[in-house]
């Protein structure tokens, strides 16, 4: 069996995306306890709190290990969280998420935080760690799988209202996670923190384009059998089409119009050109959609 058969079967995915969450994964844990962790601060969601408990356990009870055991203990909080996404999601979004925490959580314990800062300047340290930290958990989500903690509780929540935003709990979270941190830490580690999560924050943003909401008007003058199949088969999207009548030349012209994620219009454009070369496709990103339409979290 290839190794593609093997994610395919498994994880329902094509190797090259495996290798693409195994890069984001090891980036973001890079990220953390290279450029974070030296520095005193502390991340956002399940790995900040996580942080917070490994600092209560050392100053409260003066415990001591060989290895940062925050990524440990990261671990023992998403075991539940497996639970929820293997019963309110998908055995496939439940696969991904094990894997992906599983590596997560070893890249965590191998890469050792350094005892002293690798770059002096604290912000600077900061932004270098956002930048890399979000590209890594941009990689992971682009994906199509997750980092665990708190997004398994917001994919779950959201399943069950559609109301429901992922970005309030984690604000809420975070919110409580930097409050603690400016108790235990003083105001200046909360300070940073912040800056470090919202610049993690934007580069995921630009990163990870799943969840942002396209539109995409296709002109052909071939009847789009090709591409409508690849929008239902591929992207599991609807598509509509209608006949026209192009005013130039007078000729018949097929319109085709779609509602998608920007990440699923990237891979319409990436194969517009095989599907129907005389096809040329207008979009247009960041619109808001409501009604029963999918969001993919």
């Amino acid at each position: 069996m290839t190794k593609d058969n093997i994610f395919n079967r498994v994880f329902k995915w094509e190797f090259n995306q495996f290798i693409k969450a195994l890069i984001g994964v090891f980036l973001f844990a890079f990220a953390v306890n290279v450029f974070i962790v030296p520095m005193g601060l502390y991340n956002g969601g399940a790995l900040g709190i996580s942080q917070l408990i490994r600092t209560f356990l050392i100053r409260v009870f003066h415990l001591h290990f060989n290895f940062d055991f925050a990524g440990l203990l990261y671990y023992i909080l998403n075991v539940p969280l497996f639970i929820l996404a293997y019963k309110y999601v998908s055995k496939t979004f439940f696969a991904r998420t094990l894997l992906c925490v599983s590596l997560e959580t070893l890249f965590l314990t191998i890469i050792q935080p350094l005892s002293t800062p690798l770059v002096a300047e604290k912000i600077t340290s900061v932004l270098i760690g956002g930048i890399i930290a979000g590209i890594g958990s941009g990689m992971t989500l682009s994906a199509g799988a997750s980092g665990g903690g708190t997004d398994i509780i917001g994919v779950v929540a959201t399943l069950k209202n559609r109301n429901f935003s992922v970005g309030k709990l984690e604000l809420g979270i975070n919110a409580v996670i930097y409050t603690l941190c400016g108790i235990l830490s003083g105001l200046s580690t909360m300070i940073y923190s912040i800056i470090y999560s919202v610049c993690a924050s934007f580069t995921i943003d630009n990163t990870h384009a799943q969840n942002i909401c396209s539109t995409a008007i296709i002109f052909t003058k071939k009847k789009p059998t090709k591409i409508s199949e690849f929008v239902v088969n591929e992207l599991s999207r609807d598509i509509t089409t209608w006949e026209a009548v192009g005013g130039y030349k007078n000729t018949k012209t097929y319109i085709s119009y779609i509602a998608v994620s920007k990440y699923e219009l990237q891979r319409l454009e990436r194969n517009i050109k095989n599907l129907d070369e005389s096809a040329f496709l207008v979009k247009t990103n960041g619109v808001e959609i409501d009604g029963n339409f999918s969001k993919r979290l």
